[in-house]
């Protein structure tokens, strides 16, 4: 079921970019690479790229089933102009890793406070070894090219958000972009887990979108599946 009618936001967040990244501004390349035009290049590289994600997508969805639990899962993401979508995952975590996510910041005080700042665990125990394999190598993202399909999300994009986490994004680029399944987050900020980090890049893409950029991100992307330095 999806919940794509649904808003976080009436109005994105009044704190725009960060203050040592200039307002985005429309560069030449995406004048000619418009939004209808990278719409087009998001589901033509989803073709051609099929024989070979819709193989490693099968191939994940054996070892996320190892534990026993689901192959797929599938959660609610913010996306553009604050409009919520079901984004999918091939499953790396526990089956009911929200319940034991609670337990652990209850008796971890540390891991409550690293969760507080950043919604992530550098070393989370709710994650499979199947799971960490998937991580590793980035296959558990594999199923949101059947977002980029329905266009909830774009090839290249922000980092989806977490309804809960939308309050804590101190910008507002976010709001206006189709979240990606790859961006400047994913390539060059895995370590900067903060959300004020995340709205640097966001701010960063904004202003800097366009062809050669998106067909660049991609390509380092490439480059962090085969190295297999995902997290």
């Amino acid at each position: 079921m999806t919940t794509r009618s649904s808003n976080v936001f009436a109005a994105p967040h009044s704190v725009d970019v960060m203050p040592d990244v200039k307002a985005p501004g429309m560069s030449r390349d995406w004048q000619i690479y418009d939004p209808i035009w990278k719409r087009r290049l998001d589901l033509a590289l989803v073709l051609m790229t099929a024989p070979v994600s819709l193989p490693l997508i099968a191939l994940g969805a054996v070892l996320a089933k190892l534990d026993g639990g689901p192959a797929f899962y599938s959660q609610p993401r913010v996306g553009r102009h604050g409009q919520v979508f079901r984004m999918f995952k091939l499953r790396s975590m526990r089956v009911n890793a929200e319940r034991h996510l609670s337990e652990l910041l209850m008796d971890d005080p540390n891991a409550a406070m690293e969760w507080q700042r950043s919604q992530k665990l550098r070393r989370d125990p709710r994650i499979t070894f199947a799971g960490k394999v998937l991580r590793k190598l980035s296959l558990d993202e594999l199923p949101q090219l059947w977002n980029v399909v329905r266009g909830d999300m774009s090839l290249v994009g922000p980092r989806p958000m977490l309804q809960e986490q939308a309050i804590l994004y101190p910008g507002a680029a976010y709001f206006r972009l189709r979240p990606g399944l790859t961006g400047p987050w994913q390539v060059f900020g895995r370590n900067e887990e903060s959300f004020t980090a995340r709205a640097k890049y966001d701010a960063m893409y904004e202003r800097e979108k366009g062809l050669r950029y998106d067909l660049s991100l991609i390509g380092r992307t490439v480059g962090v599946v085969l190295w297999g330095t995902g997290q």
